[in-house]
């Protein structure tokens, strides 16, 4: 299984450091996501201060940003890092795009496709010279100047993951993407039964196969050096599925389980405000479905019992990789996967 780490955001100072150190220490990836920091600028020292380790936004939001904004991003951080950047998309949710990013609101899913799809129009166009014709519902590609055409760069374009949970985005994922970035609001149960039955049957109709698609996450992680911290970590997990859960986008995966009335209460005390109180209607055994629990000692077992077979990669939060004993990254990363490679 494959290993990532998220890095500090708040100080570039200490991204650099940092990402060398995970990469001595055998991690296959970093992740940096677009939360309360840019996710870009720490990727980009990282791969100033690193050789081989991939760097990916784990996710950013794509509807904030034009596509061609992107595309420049990645290819840069393409081109500048030897092909080690990978972009990670997500759509958020209605209220975030319109009433945090002040942008219009669509069917997330249809637009996604169509983001995917223009930022690999542009990526073709200045890799090969293809004459720009992108012209969809929402994005349109039909203008490029010799002025504003980056040079080429030694390496392909970055690869493309999505953020998925429904049916509609796992579909777009599996037919448009080089991989999907699940989330940790997610069980393995929603993964058997359905979340890899639509991507065999996205893949299928890419013509790909499954050892050329990488599938992250699809759970959170609680681990310590003893019971104490796992403890502590444990309650984490139980206020981000309590958080999670509260959202009628992530209903689908409680469905599964027959929980969706725990949904609606947890809805009910975010329209009160009553934030505080949401952890505690999180039982146990429900907390427990959207983790993998353990001591260090334990974790790998737990890891391959919740994950294994199903999941490529999975990510460690920085603040819990500092006190590991330094031979459980290699452990986990001899777990079994799928994943061959996009290339």
């Amino acid at each position: 299984m494959r290993v990532f780490s998220t890095l500090p955001q708040e100080d570039l100072r200490r991204a650099g450091p940092l990402a060398l150190a995970l990469e001595q220490a055998g991690f296959d990836g970093l992740v940096c996501t677009e939360n309360k920091h840019d996710p870009f600028m720490p990727l980009a020292v990282a791969g100033v201060a690193t050789t081989r380790i991939e760097l990916h936004t784990g996710i950013t939001i794509a509807f904030a940003r034009s596509p061609m904004v992107l595309a420049v991003m990645g290819w840069d951080l393409a081109g500048g890092t030897g092909g080690r950047f990978v972009v990670g998309l997500g759509s958020q949710i209605r209220a975030h795009n319109e009433r945090r990013f002040s942008v219009p609101w669509s069917p997330p899913a249809p637009r996604m496709r169509e983001y995917v799809q223009v930022l690999r129009a542009i990526w073709r166009c200045w890799a090969t010279g293809e004459k720009p014709s992108y012209e969809g519902r929402h994005y349109r590609f039909t203008l490029m100047t010799p002025n504003f055409t980056p040079p080429k760069i030694a390496c392909p374009p970055p690869a493309v993951t999505i953020a998925a949970v429904g049916p509609a985005m796992l579909k777009v994922a599996a037919e448009e993407c080089d991989g999907v970035k699940l989330h940790g609001f997610c069980t393995r149960k929603y993964l058997t039964d359905e979340i890899m039955p639509r991507i065999a049957a996205g893949l299928a109709k890419a013509g790909r196969t499954r050892a050329q698609y990488e599938i992250s996450g699809g759970g959170f992680l609680a681990t310590g050096a003893d019971d104490a911290a796992v403890a502590e970590r444990f309650e984490w997990v139980r206020q981000r599925v309590a958080f999670y859960g509260s959202t009628p986008a992530y209903y689908p995966v409680f469905a599964v389980h027959g929980l969706e009335d725990l949904g609606l209460k947890l809805n009910r005390l975010v329209r009160e405000g009553k934030w505080n109180e949401m952890a505690k209607e999180v039982p146990d055994d429900v907390a427990h479905l959207f983790a993998a629990v353990g001591r260090h000692d334990q974790i790998v077992d737990a890891i391959a019992a919740r994950f294994g077979g199903l999941t490529d990669a999975l990510t460690l939060r920085a603040d819990g990789v500092e006190g590991m004993p330094p031979d459980l990254v290699q452990d986990i990363r001899r777990i079994p996967h799928q994943y061959r490679g996009r290339r």
